[in-house]
């Protein structure tokens, strides 16, 4: 049974504490919006996966409280950075396995400022951290600084990137103008400042090579998406909302992802690239049926590794790709027209929805000022570290 989003709705995502609002009025927000771009009441909505990483549980229910009190199963979801995606995974699978005909992704995230923690990490004791494995691969290699340990175990990848391949500071730096540029254009965008490579190189460190320009904030925000069986597609009159989810598929790590001792491995290439490997096979479409993508670009460096876990170009090539222009406007694709979530923003459970909703409203022709000509395939890509990888295969019904 084919299953296709049929709704989406976000809000503005924010530095924290810009608005006085709770985790369930930026959820209601989403979801209202979603219900009201599909056009159907939320009486019709038949289970609701909710995704967040930093309340409490039950969160899910508080949350979609707000949108009625019709007694459906919540579930609450939590997997690190590919919680929205994981949501979104959840309502595709209770569509095609029969197990309901309408349902509600929601991903919200209420943060607080300053850098992400280290999952558990205290002082270089790892034990206790569900992320231990992965910094201990890191602390072998490079050591264990005071800097944030994401921006850490993220700068290291980019520093053997640049000593295996020949990466320069410079592309990683195109890539943060490239999504601040795009962001420049999203009205739901975080920030949408204009950067040159200059200044971007300019910014402060947070750890080499990795300035602040280079790697997303924390946020607040919230976005939803509506997933409908194809009978429901046919029963409300939805073909003209319509974008199938063509192939979805999530990894988590293997032996690959820690035997090499690399920083790449770690952060999840080998994840994203046996993710993406199913998709194409499962859709029929490969990389270069792809018009539109929006991956995750937590940092630059990890934009540059998805180019090559994707199959956009060879292993150590991303710098030069991106470099080409061949990833923005009047390239082979546009990657982040949303601004990423370096530029857009990344509340850590609403971010696989909103690339969702992103790519949703590209392939409707609904992008405005952004939008990408012709488009009628979409790829998200979406990451957390622990780890899980989603890529989505989208394609306009």
């Amino acid at each position: 049974m084919k299953a296709y989003i049929v709704g989406v709705g976000m809000t503005r995502f924010e530095k924290p504490e810009t608005r006085d609002w709770q985790y369930w009025d930026m959820a209601k927000e989403a979801g209202t919006a979603a219900l009201a771009d599909a056009g159907i009441p939320y009486g019709l909505v038949q289970q609701v996966p909710v995704g967040y990483c930093f309340q409490a549980s039950t969160a899910g229910q508080r949350a979609a409280y707000e949108l009625g009190l019709t007694g459906v199963p919540v579930y609450n979801v939590n997997n690190n950075c590919a919680t929205g995606s994981t949501a979104l995974m959840m309502a595709r699978q209770f569509v095609e396995g029969g197990a309901a005909d309408c349902v509600l992704a929601l991903g919200f995230e209420k943060m607080t400022r300053g850098a992400l923690g280290g999952g558990g990490a205290d002082g270089g004791d790892f034990k206790a951290s569900p992320v231990a494995r992965h910094y201990g691969i890191m602390a072998a290699g490079h050591g264990f600084e005071t800097t944030p340990p994401t921006a850490q175990i993220f700068g290291n990848a980019a520093r053997e990137h640049m000593e295996r391949y020949g990466t320069t500071e410079v592309q990683l730096a195109a890539v943060a103008a490239k999504n601040h540029r795009h962001s420049s254009r999203n009205p739901n965008a975080q920030f949408q400042d204009v950067y040159t490579v200059d200044e971007i190189l300019a910014a402060k460190t947070i750890h080499r090579p990795l300035t602040k320009l280079q790697c997303s904030p924390t946020s607040d925000g919230a976005a939803a998406a509506v997933v409908v069986s194809e009978r429901f597609v046919d029963a409300h009159g939805l073909r003209d909302r319509a974008v199938e989810i063509a192939a979805q598929a999530m990894t988590t790590d293997t032996e690959e992802s820690f035997a090499s001792g690399s920083c790449i491995d770690v952060v999840g290439r080998p994840m994203s690239r046996a993710a993406a490997r199913q998709v194409y096979e499962t859709s029929g479409l490969g990389i270069e049926d792809v018009d539109v993508i929006e991956l995750h670009d937590c940092f630059s460096v990890n934009e540059l590794l998805t180019y090559e876990a994707l199959g956009m170009c060879e292993e150590g090539a991303s710098g030069k790709l991106v470099e080409s222009g061949a990833t923005t406007y009047g390239g082979r694709w546009v990657v982040n027209p949303s601004g990423g979530l370096i530029s857009k923003g990344h509340p850590l459970g609403a971010t696989g929805l909103a690339q969702a909703a992103e790519l949703v409203w590209q392939l409707r022709g609904e992008a405005a000022g952004r939008q990408v000509p012709g488009a009628r395939v979409g790829l998200a890509h979406n990451i957390g570290l622990g780890g899980a990888a989603v890529v989505t295969m989208l394609r306009r019904a």
